[in-house]
This record gives C-alpha cells, structure tokens and sequence, in this order.
C-alpha cells in the first residue's frame, strides 16, 4: 500500500491531518490490522472529542467489524478511562482515537493490549506490517462483529482513583480548584472527581466539544490567558488537561505556571508516603524525581524514553509509580496510562497532608534547570558522535539503553537520535539555568563537529 507522506504510521499507531493523510479509508485499514490480531475478541473504541473523532469512530468501528471483533463504544472518553475499560470489561484491547497534544486538525489511533497498557514496539509493529500489506483477517458475512455500548465506565475509574487516597482529608480543606480541559475529553470526569472530593471547582472548557480555546499542548507559551484566572478566581491550585487528558500542567495559586515535570515530582512524593517502593521514569525525565525517591529511602529507576517502555520498567521492578516529565503520571493500581485524575488526587491530598501553600510545596522540591534541543546530524554520524561525547566527559556514569545518556554529580545529559527526522536530541538538566544551556552548547559542539 501507498502511505501518504503526511501519514504518519508508526508502532504506536498512526496520525495525520484529517482530510489529508488521515482518512476514512486510513483509519479502517488500521483497524482491520488491528482487528486481524484479536479476531473476534472484545475491542474497546473511544475518542478525545474532536469533530473528526465522529467520522474516525464508525470508520474504526467498520474496520473491527470486518474482523468479527466486538465492539465496546465508549464514545468520548479520556485515554486513560480507555486503558481502564480494558481491563473493567476483560477485553483482548482498545483503539483511542487521539492526536494527544497536536493541533485541532490532527487526529489518530492510538493501540492498547489486553493489560491496558500502550502496545509495546514488538505488538505495535506486527500491525504496522499488516496495515502496509493489506493481509487482513475477513470475518464471512455471519461472522461480522458487533457493537455494544458498555455501562459508564468513567464512573468506575473516578471511583478506583479515589479509594487510592483519603477523600475525607482532602474534602476537609474546601480547596477551590481550577479545572481548565480545553474542550477535551477528561472534563467531565475531571470536574466529576474534583467535585467528589468536595472541592469547589471553577471550570474553563470542561465540556468535552473538541474545540480548543488555546493551543493544546498545556506548556507555559499556551496558558498565557489561562494562568491569571486561577489567582482571580481565589484557587489553591489550577489543573490543566491536554485534549485525551493524559498529562497533568500545574498552576500554582499566584497565577504562575509550573514546569510539567514537578507533576510527577509531587505525586512521587506523596505516593512514597502511602507506600515506599521503586519508582520508574524514562532518561528524560527531571532529576527531581530522583532526589524525591533518594530522600525516602527508594530507588529510582529509568527507561528509554515512551510510556511502553516505562510500564515495561514498572513491571520488572515492580515500581509502586512511574511516568514521565510530561506531566504523565502512571499507578499500577489504576492502569498501565499515564492518568491526569490519579495526579490530581495525589497532589490534593499532599496539600491536605501539608497545609501548606501549593507554590510552597513546589519551591521545596529540589531545584533544577533542565534544557531540550536539537542539532541536525545524519544517522550515519550518529555512533561517532556518542563516541566523542563519552570522551568529552569521561567521568560520567554511562548508559546505553536509549542514545546515550551521561550522569554527573549534579547534572545529566541525554543525547538521542530522532526516529523521524535527521537530527539528534540533547536534553540537559543542572541546578542552574545557564549552566545547563551551556551543556547543551557544548554538547552540540561535540555532536556536530
């Protein structure tokens, strides 16, 4: 098969611009590849909200059918609900219908297993490799699937968050939250959960219509108008939600903005409490985290970058949490996705236990400064160029596991190769911003000389 060139297909699924690359026809062929790997079994469908999300569901929809798949339609649920039904309803897995944090005219498919969890880059290709070959499994006319609409499992994954931690604690303060979900798909639950808490909830585009009021990747840049409404409104914090609410952005009760990467930082903390055990992030990940683990007496552990290859990590060391500096936190307990309403539960309920202001609570964390760029370089010169770095700092710790990644005593530096483009990806981090830009500097010296 011909792939569009602005398709883009990869284990992970596939995303495009819809009416582009992401066509009806795309998303069934997807489907049916998916399909032809748990033929006949119980399959999950949901979507994040966008208008295209309609059109792409009866086209997956008709793509499972075609393999005698049953269909569960969750209709607009967030990605971590979808990982959730998975394993409510028993099911062989599911398809999210998502384009994360891309903007409002992209959409696409993302793939779960019968855990519930991302499909691994083992799993995902095998589909890859069926959906480019067109060797589909073709249930007969009376072996087609069918559809159902499973009982409100939302209701189920808000209730299995909230028995992770004392509600009671946390209704006890009254804390006034803001809740901002862009129009995407974890508003209602969100606004549900926080409610249950007995938080009075200021609510900003939580109804699920798919129409973003800014950008929708919640970083900074996007929450320039967001962010003042969480100090005029009074709030003791704002959540932020991207459009499949699967990362967690902070506001802190001043109106500021908080780096994505204390999320998982502060939930750290405050599950380390409940229950010292491992804790599991990839290599890009804030060293934050690690600091928070060391403090109460448990080990940090990394992944290669990708949530797959963090929940692989989780179940190897049995980490009690994991996630990514994304804003992603992942509880074992919940689900096997990175889960905004787990986040928000945990660092409510550390704000209960501390009584203290949220922005005080993020000026106590360790403080860093990390830096994400990137230099062009062909793959060819890829090797040569980890070999200078090893040799540039040759007092670091090493580790080979995703690109190179180089540890001293304060600061770390993660040099990777891009699967997509001809560039590589430094990622710095030191507890001082110009020292860490420097690193970059230096290092994209030694990439590109």
């Amino acid at each position: 098969m011909a792939v569009p060139s602005d398709l883009i297909v990869s284990v992970s699924g596939i995303r495009g611009i819809v009416g582009a690359g992401l066509t009806a026809e795309a998303a069934t062929r997807f489907a049916a590849a998916y399909g032809s790997t748990v033929a006949g079994k119980r399959v999950i469908v949901s979507n994040d909200g966008r208008p295209s999300g309609e059109m792409l569901r009866h086209a997956v929809t008709a793509g499972l059918l075609s393999a005698g798949c049953k269909v569960e339609d969750l209709g607009i649920a967030s990605t971590p609900t979808c990982g959730f039904a998975v394993r409510q309803l028993n099911a062989a897995g599911a398809i999210q219908i998502t384009a994360s944090h891309n903007p409002a005219p992209w959409n696409g498919l993302k793939m779960f297993g019968s855990d519930g969890a991302v499909l691994p880059a083992a799993a995902g290709a095998v589909i890859r490799g069926l959906y480019e070959s067109g060797d589909f499994a073709r249930a007969a006319w009376n072996g087609i699937g069918t559809v159902g609409v499973p009982p409100d499992v939302g209701a189920d994954h808000v209730q299995a968050v909230l028995d992770t931690v004392s509600v009671a604690a946390v209704a006890g303060q009254r804390f006034r939250v803001f809740l901002d979900a862009n129009g995407g798909a974890g508003g209602p639950l969100g606004v549900k959960m926080l409610t249950d808490f007995g938080c009075e909830v200021i609510a900003h585009g939580c109804e699920a219509t798919g129409v973003f009021a800014h950008e929708p990747e919640p970083i900074p840049a996007h929450l320039v108008d967001v962010a003042p409404w969480v100090k005029q409104h009074e709030c003791a914090i704002g959540f932020v939600l991207d459009p499949d609410s699967d990362r967690l952005a902070l506001i802190d009760e001043n109106g500021d903005c908080v780096s994505e990467e204390a999320t998982l930082a502060l939930a750290v903390k405050y599950r380390l409490r409940q229950q010292p055990g491992t804790v599991a992030i990839n290599m890009s990940t804030s060293r934050m985290n690690q600091d928070v683990a060391a403090a109460a007496g448990c080990p940090c552990v990394r992944s290669a970058v990708g949530e797959a290859n963090v929940v692989a990590l989780m179940r190897e060391t049995g980490a009690v949490l994991g996630g990514e500096g994304n804003g992603g936190v992942i509880d074992p307990r919940i689900g096997w996705v990175r889960d905004p309403f787990v986040g928000m539960a945990f660092i409510l309920s550390l704000m209960a236990e501390e009584r203290k202001p949220f922005s005080q609570l993020v000026a106590e964390l360790p403080r860093y400064a990390m830096l994400k760029t990137k230099f062009t370089i062909s793959r060819e010169r890829l090797p040569d160029a980890i070999a200078a770095l090893e040799a540039r700092w040759p007092e670091a710790t090493i580790n080979r596991d995703d690109g190179l990644r180089l540890d001293g005593p304060d600061w770390w530096l993660h040099v990777r190769g891009s699967n997509t483009e001809p560039v590589v990806r430094v990622i710095a981090e030191t507890p001082d911003p110009e020292r860490t830009a420097q690193l970059c500097r230096e290092a994209g010296s030694v990439v590109t000389g």
